[in-house]
């Protein structure tokens, strides 16, 4: 499940707000073990991902780098590589 959490560290532009909500959204559901939670825990899985996702954004906005910010199509790039290196027949 947690295959979808990228990094969303040091990248022109920033992360988006939907990005930040789709890593925090992943990450419920992995330590909750549910990807769709019952209706009795909807609403403590919503606060979860909500809490998660305040919490990563203003560690994004904290965050401190001396390194130039990466491009997101280069890095996408790198990524397709190596999967075609790991996963060749």
């Amino acid at each position: 499940m947690c295959r979808n959490i990228r990094q969303l560290h040091n990248f022109a532009p920033p992360a988006t707000a939907e990005e930040v909500h789709d890593a925090a959204l992943q990450y419920v559901r992995k330590i909750s073990g549910s990807a769709r939670p019952s209706q009795a825990n909807a609403a403590a899985f919503e606060r979860a991902v909500a809490a998660v996702a305040a919490a990563t954004q203003q560690l994004l906005d904290e965050l401190v780098t001396a390194a130039p910010p990466k491009d997101r199509e280069v890095e996408a790039a790198k990524a397709r590589a190596r999967a075609a290196t790991r996963f060749a027949a």
